[in-house]
């Protein structure tokens, strides 16, 4: 059992984010819950009947370094200092790469990859100058092994996993630990929205969907205690994952039975037969 601790974490809203503030609150510790979409938090938490005392909710655009700064120092004042920062927060919408909108390749890199820079820099400094800190922040499978389809959320997490890995090698030595987590596909309403994009189907051939408490008890069981450098989930898949990173060309030998599988498993999930 985790001694009490103060957590910040984004994209609270709802799928992991939300889920994992549910949990650690009530495993008694402190959580200052952020989104862009402040009322379907504050929605949620008044549902749950999070304790006011220890849940605070804000509303943050992680595009924004500035509003960083502002509301990572209000938590600071309020919780009296942020023991971990959980950079949650993420967008993917599927398309394939000759059809992509500018606007879109803007949205994945400001969100998915800005976003935890943001995020990284703004509590590395607070925790350096208290000695200690952990910072995690949530990467995908999809940055070890490149998703036709997805191309552009691809590109974003692999920039996250790589940051992270640099990062976490500054930070060490000054008493930060920072750990990327990597998991496949978790059944989130961002998952639920590429349901009916064909350019999606490689997102759907995993044995199993993770589920967000896969993703929070890993965290909570894993992470936190151990401070790994680097999670990836489930160890089946992500296997799978570094064998196509290590030897691209495996990608392309697999894809087709890949699409075939999570085709099949997009038209279950939309209620058609397989």
């Amino acid at each position: 059992m985790l001694a009490p601790q103060r957590f910040f974490i984004t994209g609270c809203a709802s799928g992991i984010g939300r889920h994992a503030a549910d949990v650690l609150l009530a495993a008694g510790h402190t959580v200052f819950a952020t989104d862009v979409r402040l009322e379907p938090l504050q929605d949620f938490a008044a549902a749950r009947g999070w304790p006011g005392e220890r849940a605070h909710c804000r509303g943050l655009d992680v595009r924004d370094p500035v509003a960083w700064e502002a509301v990572f120092a209000e938590a600071t004042r309020v919780m009296g200092g942020v023991d971990v920062l959980l950079n949650v927060a993420g967008y993917l919408k599927p398309g394939y790469t000759l059809e992509c909108d500018p606007l879109e390749v803007d949205r994945h890199l400001d969100i998915n990859t800005k976003g935890v820079v943001h995020g990284t820099r703004t509590a590395a400094r607070h925790m350096v100058a208290r000695g200690r800190g952990h910072i995690i922040n949530i990467a995908s499978l999809a940055s070890l092994a490149p998703v036709p389809g997805i191309a552009l959320y691809s590109a974003s997490k692999y920039a996250v996993r790589a940051f992270s890995l640099a990062a976490a090698q500054e930070l060490r030595p000054r008493g930060v630990a920072l750990t990327v987590v990597c998991p496949d596909a978790v059944r989130t309403p961002m998952l639920d929205l590429q349901l009916h994009y064909g350019e999606a189907e490689l997102t759907f051939s995993g044995s199993r969907l993770l589920t967000p408490d896969d993703v929070v008890r890993a965290i909570v069981d894993e992470v936190l205690p151990r401070r790994p450098l680097l999670l990836a989930l489930p160890r089946s898949r992500a296997l799978l994952a570094r064998i196509a990173d290590l030897f691209p060309r495996t990608s392309h030998w697999i894809e087709p039975l890949l699409r075939k599988i999570g085709r099949a498993r997009q038209r279950r999930m939309r209620g058609e037969p397989a």
